[in-house]
């Protein structure tokens, strides 16, 4: 050593390490970089520096997938728990600040943020105005891990298992609605099966590629329960539920913009309550087939089942319900 200058870690030493311990809990370079609000390219820059300074393949690399050498198991295992515990050090010292401070990355459907959370963030922001919110409105399913976000909202039914889901709407209802000038020229359907009368709109779901079928069921029989189907699965698991897969004059990906096609005069839409709200309310749609409108739980806050953030504990004791 010279004048005892190897002996300390500098910034960058401390930089790569950092990237190469994301890469390895993500399981991909745009993992890492989104977790540490960084570039792609400069994640990968730091692996390629820290595998240069200590001559040795730290990581596997395929077009699918990111893996670590035998030696960079060996280093994870020791720089791994170290990092952990200086997260966590930093985290204890946020619990005593006055009011948490942060970034929190979501990710959930667009009408989700438009409807949903959009509208109870004022008094949130105002009580912390420390915590940054990062939001991603995609309506495609988005895995929060491999992508770096903290959490997601989604449907109950469509998050995995191993999360944990703070409900943050009550149960929700499905509801076919139309404008007052659709209806006037063609009567409301009196129960599903007179649908075909009428021009439908439809909603094509990101990633399968498949329009979603109407579900429908008497008002008297029971609420969904949670994992009893899911869109576009077999209705013949949930005793007396019917769906339908309508021949659709216009099909959209995004639920407001069903919505709005709706109010134009375009067709029946069919979608959820919590969505739906703002057009009733202010009468550009009427409901149609109250009786048939099914119940299930509705969207829930997700995150990884593991130590949770000042910040985030923050956003989910704000938007939980009981």
């Amino acid at each position: 050593m010279h004048e005892g200058h190897q002996s300390i870690m500098r910034h960058s030493d401390f930089a790569e390490l950092a990237a190469f311990a994301a890469i390895v809990e993500e399981g991909s370079f745009r993992g890492a970089a989104a977790r540490l609000g960084l570039r792609p390219s400069t994640v990968s820059h730091s692996l390629r520096a820290l595998e240069e300074k200590l001559g040795v393949q730290l990581l596997h690399r395929t077009t699918r997938s990111v893996a670590p050498t035998e030696a960079g198991q060996a280093l994870f295992a020791r720089v791994g728990p170290a990092l952990a515990g200086m997260e966590n050090a930093i985290e204890a010292v946020n619990a005593h600040r006055d009011l948490p401070a942060g970034r929190i990355r979501l990710s959930m459907p667009r009408c989700v943020a438009s409807q949903v959370l959009l509208p109870r963030l004022r008094a949130f922001m105002e009580r912390f105005p420390d915590i940054q919110l990062d939001i991603a409105a995609d309506n495609g399913f988005v895995d929060i891990v491999r992508d770096g976000f903290d959490a997601g909202i989604r449907l109950r039914e469509s998050i995995p298992g191993d999360m944990v889901a703070v409900p943050v709407t009550p149960d929700l209802q499905t509801m076919v609605v139309a404008s007052p000038d659709h209806l006037a020229l063609h009567p409301a359907p009196r129960t599903p099966h007179e649908l075909h009368r009428h021009r439908c709109i439809g909603f094509r779901q990101i990633g399968s590629g498949n329009v979603y079928r109407w579900e429908f069921m008497r008002a008297a029989l029971p609420t969904r329960e949670a994992g009893d189907t899911s869109p576009g699965s077999s209705a013949a698991q949930v005793p007396g539920l019917m769906e339908l897969n309508l021949d659709c004059a216009l099909v959209l990906d995004d639920p407001e913009l069903m919505l709005d096609a709706a109010a134009r005069g375009l067709g029946l839409a069919y979608a959820m309550d919590a969505i739906c709200r703002p057009w009733l309310e202010d009468g550009r749609l009427m409901q149609v087939l109250a009786d048939w409108s099914p119940r299930y739980p509705g969207f829930c806050l997700y995150y990884p089942n593991r130590r949770i953030t000042a910040p985030l504990r923050a956003l989910v004791e704000t938007l939980k319900v009981s």
